[in-house]
């Protein structure tokens, strides 16, 4: 088939916070929560209790600030009020008086006064209606779709801030990373490459990493960096720096221009970074310089293969004495952590090896590498340790160091297999961190354990719960290697179990046991606890349905989860019916089951800004099953994650619902399944369909997604399937896929007899590209290279799929096939 372009004109998608209070300026721009009601007494943020100043425009806008609410701007339903307030300034809410009958309206706001976009969903309101703004930096502020507004008053800040940050100074090219000096005043920086915005970043942040595969025709890219201030103000452009990349290439130089002499207007409100943003930077191995004859594998999309299963799909194998791989530290750091793969025992159970380390040209340590944790195979649902049972897969595992010292951004740090190095290597990709032990917050409110066993720590636990003094809070966990062979109980009241950081505070299961439940459970009355830096190193070799999850709750609310390093668990969350919780921080690494899990009638949680990398089964999740409690699943929101390498089955999956939002997340190398799975399957459980309320998703980037699995079914980048439970009020708004494996975007449905279960109902995408789906090769060709796939016969027992999806703004280019549907059951609407 051909590789034509099918593109309609895009405008930005909206963004619905579900949280009630949800209401903050991010790093990439303004996000309102939904409309509410406030009072009308004294303003927050030093606001004034009288309305601002503002430049009134649009038909009849002198009567809709008069003072009479009776007089009042009337126009068609495209009409629109507009307030300029001459300067960017906090604005605490908005005031409208809109006579009549209900309205459909929204709220606009822009840095410029040209570049619009929504700080509210479109709805029916009457009379005086009040909306909280909490603080946000705006200068114009405009009412859409309202025929009759009485009063527009706006209320905040009684000066503005005009004054934007300096440009940041000292940008660079390192390969695909940007890196930038701090900026004086800045409380964040967004990213441009060819005048677009890319990513928005917080005020620590001085660097930025281009994901976006190389490769195809020859190209230059153009990245220039502003500081953005607390009030919104942005820095003129920063100089730019060119990225020419080869063709068919991925390797680069830079070349630098000069600054602008004014900065470009931008929207108030951009796309947020896609995915999280975490404090190490990942380099691939394959961007390094290899020597001594190390080779560059793959690429390809083979289970049980080097490239297949490597991040990327491309490696660098060691193989004989004297090869490496050498990367140029783009930032500084005193840490390193690898992703490897070396050869399992003949008989299962792994080898032990070291691989040496160079920093800039000196031996340092060597590095300690185990197969362990790796190499499954046979059944493909349940794969084994035992290299009979079949083909292998699971064949990487990472591996941490401290480098003892801190070494500058700019220095090459080299992994070498030397003769004292007795196994083969093949290396994905390391990373940079420059880390610190956090020091006890407060010695009299936290107390320490007296040593480093398990008891040790539970006896500090009992004795944070025993205090009636009110003095103590919790538990400061000294850096240190903690051996833990069971579950750390916590209950009666809250407590903080607060580390020194994941590199320093090691919780670590009995290294002669396998599969050791370790972790924490909370009871009742720990609701509002904090657990937070530290690292659990498991031991599982193979996944236990039910142990290995590091934090194992029910029924209980309010907890955060901050800044934990998991690996060699089962999961690192499993939540049933848990209320108000948030996960942040986290970095998730080579589980045997999901990432983390919410379930039963678990509402109100905020999953922000984690990464996940080689899962074996969902990294995020959230299932509204029945069977332990709970009733409907709605209000959570998943934002700002990464989900890489997933080795069964999805980057996210969701599992009915309502009212459940997911946005920015960057999902990549899916070994075997879809990259987002949204389904109504129950799985024999009693659960909650979807809707009525929506169930969003918003800016997902997806690459090289998708794979077999289930005997030979094959999986997309997207994957939506009604089954036993309603299939309704789904939206797609902004999404990018890139090289899925098989296809796209997949619909199918499960039947029972000859008749759909549920059908595809109130489904609707908009301003999703699909590029690069191309045929496989594989025995799966003639199912594969599709954008777009209405499945007609997934396999037996199921049917075509049924029902209807509606598309907007859709972008289809350099696919072999762009849309497929031979069914009459199942209704693709392009507008």
């Amino acid at each position: 088939m051909g590789t034509t372009e099918h593109t309609t004109q895009r405008t930005a998608p909206r963004r619905r916070a579900w949280r009630p209070v949800l209401a903050a300026v991010l790093s990439t721009g303004l996000m309102l929560s939904g409309w509410q009601a406030a009072s009308a007494g004294t303003p927050t943020n030093g606001g004034s209790a009288a309305p601002l100043p503002a430049t009134f425009s649009g038909d009849g806008a002198a009567r809709a600030h008069d003072g009479d609410p009776a007089s009042y701007a009337k126009g068609s339903a495209s009409h629109w009020i507009r307030a300029d307030l001459g300067a960017t300034r906090r604005l605490d809410r908005v005031e409208l008086s809109l006579p009549g009958e209900a309205q459909r309206v929204k709220l606009q706001g822009s840095a410029n006064g040209r570049d619009f976009v929504d700080l509210s969903d479109t709805q029916a309101r009457k009379g005086k209606v009040t909306l909280r703004l909490d603080g946000a930096p705006v200068r114009y502020v405009q009412v859409v779709g309202a025929h009759r507004v009485g009063e527009l008053a706006l209320y905040g800040a009684a000066s503005g801030d005009s004054t934007p940050p300096p440009a940041p100074r000292g940008v660079h090219l390192n390969g695909a990373t940007l890196s930038w000096e701090r900026a004086a005043g800045a409380s964040g920086y967004d990213i441009y490459a060819d005048g677009r915005l890319r990513a928005g970043l917080p005020a620590t942040a001085t660097h930025w990493q281009d994901t976006t595969a190389p490769g195809g025709a020859a190209r230059k890219t153009v990245y220039s960096v502003r500081a953005r201030d607390a009030a919104g103000n942005q820095s003129p452009d920063s100089r730019t720096v060119t990225r020419t990349v080869a063709a068919g290439k991925g390797s680069s130089r830079a070349a630098f221009t000069p600054p602008a002499g004014k900065p470009r207007p931008t929207p108030l409100r951009a796309k947020a970074a896609r995915g999280a943003t975490m404090p190490y930077t990942t380099v691939e191995a394959e961007s390094g310089a290899v020597g001594g004859g190390a080779q560059v594998v793959g690429p390809n999309r083979k289970i049980g293969d080097l490239a297949g299963e490597a991040s990327g799909r491309k490696a660098v194998t060691l193989k004989q004495t004297g090869q490496y791989v050498e990367f140029t530290t783009p930032v500084a750091t005193n840490t390193l952590v690898t992703r490897f793969s070396i050869p399992d025992a003949p008989g299962g159970g792994g080898t032990n090896a070291t691989l040496n380390v160079y920093v800039d040209g000196a031996k340092a340590k060597p590095l300690n590498l185990t197969s362990k944790y790796a190499w499954l195979y046979g059944p493909e649902a349940s794969p084994v340790n035992d290299p009979g049972a079949g083909p292998a897969r699971h064949i990487y595992d990472e591996a941490h160091l401290d480098l003892g010292h801190t070494v500058p951004a700019g220095s090459r740090i080299r992994l070498q297999k030397d003769a004292d190095n007795a196994s083969s290597y093949a290396i994905d990709f390391v990373d940079f961190e420059k880390v610190s032990a956090a020091p006890n917050p407060n010695p009299q409110a936290f107390v320490q354990p007296t040593g480093f066993g398990h008891q040790d720590v539970q006896n500090a636990l009992d004795k944070a719960r025993m205090d009636t003094t009110g003095k103590i809070q919790g538990v400061y966990l000294p850096p240190g290697d903690y051996e833990t062979s069971s579950k750390f109980q916590v209950y009666l009241k809250p407590v903080k179990v607060i580390g020194a950081g994941p590199w320093f505070t090691r919780f670590h299961a009995p290294a002669g046991q396998q599969n050791t439940d370790v972790g924490f459970r909370a009871a009742d009355g720990a609701d509002g606890s904090t657990f937070s830096g530290f690292a659990y190193f498991g031991n599982y070799t193979s996944r236990i349905d039910g142990p290995g999850k590091v934090f194992d709750f029910q029924n209980i609310s309010g907890i955060t989860i901050d800044t934990i390093w998991a690996e060699h668990m089962v999961c690192l969350y499993w939540g049933a019916n848990t209320d108000r919780m948030t996960l942040r921080n986290n970095r998730i690494r080579d589980t045997f089951a999901d990432g983390l899990n919410m379930t039963n009638g678990s509402t109100d949680n905020l999953v922000t800004n984690n990464e996940a990398r080689s899962t074996g089964d969902d990294s995020f999740a959230l299932f509204s099953a029945l069977d332990a409690g709970g009733g409907d699943q709605r209000n959570n929101v998943y934002e700002n994650l990464t989900s890489k390498l997933t080795w069964r089955a999805a980057g996210l999956a969701v599992y009915g619902g309502q009212l459940n939002t997911f946005r920015n997340i960057h999902i990549a190398d899916t070994l075997v399944y879809s990259g987002v799975t949204v389904s109504s399957l129950d799985f024999g459980f009693p659960m909650n369909g979807f809707g009525p309320g929506r169930t969003t998703f918003e800016n997902l980037r997806i690459e090289r997604a998708g794979g077999h699995f289930w005997n030979g079914q094959t999986f997309p980048g997207i994957w939506l399937f009604s089954a036993s439970k309603p299939f309704r009020a789904i939206r797609v708004n902004g999404a990018q896929i890139t090289d899925p494996t098989y296809h796209g975007i997949m619909f199918q449905t499960n039947y029972t007899g000859q008749q759909p279960q549920n059908r595809i109902e109130d489904t609707e995408f908009s301003d999703v590209t699909i590029t690069g789906a191309k045929k496989s090769g594989d025995e799966y060709n003639a199912k594969s290279g599709i954008a777009i796939w209405a499945n007609e016969m997934p396999e037996p027992g199921q049917g075509p799929a049924a029902g209807k999806a509606t598309f907007r703004r859709l972008t289809l280019r350099d696919n072999a096939e762009n849309i497929r549907n031979t069914t009459s059951t199942f209704q693709i609407g392009v507008e």
